[in-house]
């Protein structure tokens, strides 16, 4: 078939290369000049396996309150005008239910692990380069009754086949000698040996590469204005190029077009519950011989990660409801890189410079993505990643193609279409 990508990003390129090894005629349209240059710029740079609840689980709402008004605060609502943010947060609030948040947990595992052995196979069979570590995530505990708390969660998740280790303090620094000075303040922590860190934007201009090598065309400058259906099916995507408007078509359609994903998935009458959620990064250049992480780490008392990118440190977190402002919020900014210096304080001196970016995670209000056929016969989706897109999305790109060619995927997934609930 000939199958038109709509974006660009981790979703899409992904889904191009599952979709082209399948034997179809890809083409991937973006609207910017590079494939990677929104969401999956930056991010935080973990292939986070180990950590499957979402951000809507029963603690979360007493969390918000709590930050409330916070400028550092993980989680923040900036309320404004926006019937959409207000019927997010208050789907949110209902997938905060123990059975839901527990449900949910349940099919982002599954997906994560199906995820990583993809990704592995694919760089297996590839070579692809994207400053890989394959050290696990150490996630951090700062108080004992948070670490006592995250490890009776971690013995549930062996059911799912994600293994966490408990580590003193000692141990932690053992496993990552650069936090020796910060093991004061440590209660604890928890080892994924299994999880991988890396460059995600590295990693989607180096699949773009293999993609063309394949035959898949892309479409950069190309600015997608709406979806057309005719007869029960869609027709056409409708564009605006540098020489004018027009039409592209095709047999099937693939959304995965990030936060934008709800907007033209409207002008054909479908309805996805996606709302962007801003996160913020900053990247450190490392002097040679500084002593600096080289285990990815998550800092779960303040909800920002780090990994080690080749001879860079990007520190991640944030998660802001403030509709499609993408604008970069100094003070949250410094917020992530103060957090972060207690625990490196030689990589992340005072007046340290850093690159800081700001992006839109598509979000669902039950982190669990949708991958799937939509009401017409030849759309599908594959969009609502939310923080986990790097995590996620191979496993999402070869369920997809699996759905495309009419077959069940290997991973137990409430995918859109297929006889189960909708879970996002």
């Amino acid at each position: 078939m000939k199958i038109i990508v709509l974006g660009a990003g981790l979703a899409g390129v992904t889904s191009a290369w599952y979709l082209s090894q399948a034997g179809h005629q890809v083409t991937v349209l973006e609207r910017n000049a590079l494939a990677a240059d929104e969401t999956s710029f930056a991010n935080g740079g973990q292939i986070s396996v180990s950590h499957p609840e979402p951000w809507a689980n029963p603690g979360a709402p007493w969390q918000v309150l709590r930050w409330m008004g916070r400028e550092d605060a993980p989680l923040r609502f900036r309320l404004r005008h926006d019937r959409e943010q207000w019927k997010f947060a208050l789907r949110f609030l209902g997938q905060c239910l123990p059975s839901r948040a527990l449900k949910n947990t349940e099919a982002i595992a599954n997906l994560a692990v199906y995820s990583r052995a993809r990704l592995q196979e694919l760089r297996g069979a590839t070579n692809i380069q994207y400053d890989c570590l394959e050290r696990g995530i150490l996630h951090l505990f700062f108080a004992a009754g948070p670490y006592h708390h995250a490890m009776r969660k971690a013995a549930q998740l062996l059911d799912y086949g994600i293994t966490l280790t408990p580590c003193s303090p000692a141990e932690c620094v053992a496993i990552e000698p650069a936090l020796a000075g910060a093991r004061r303040l440590l209660a604890g922590g928890l080892h994924a040996k299994e999880d991988e860190s890396g460059d995600a934007h590295l990693f989607v201009l180096r699949l773009t590469e293999l993609c063309r090598k394949v035959g898949v065309e892309f479409r950069f400058g190309t600015r997608i204005e709406k979806l057309e259906s005719f007869g029960g099916r869609i027709a056409g995507v409708h564009v605006r190029e540098f020489h004018g408007r027009g039409r592209i078509n095709g047999d099937a359609f693939v959304l995965a077009a990030g936060s934008f994903s709800a907007k033209l998935a409207r002008s054909v009458g479908e309805h996805l519950p996606i709302y962007p959620v801003k996160g913020y990064s900053a990247t450190i250049i490392l002097p040679q011989g500084v002593l600096a992480p080289q285990v990815s780490i998550t800092d779960e008392g303040h909800r920002i990660v780090m990994s080690r990118l080749g001879d860079r440190l990007r520190i991640a977190g944030m998660a802001e409801l403030a509709g499609f402002d993408r604008s970069i919020n100094p003070a949250r900014c410094q917020a992530i890189l103060r957090q972060a210096r207690q625990l490196f304080p030689e990589a992340i001196p005072e007046h340290v410079k850093a690159e800081f970016w700001a992006g839109l995670r598509p979000a669902t209000p039950s982190n669990v993505p949708i991958i799937g056929r939509s009401r017409y016969p030849n759309l599908y989706f594959n969009t609502g990643h939310g923080t986990l897109g790097w995590t996620l999305s191979c496993g999402s790109a070869s369920a997809l193609t699996d759905i495309v060619a009419g077959k069940t995927p290997e991973v137990a997934f409430p995918f859109r279409g297929m006889g189960k609930a909708d879970a996002a």
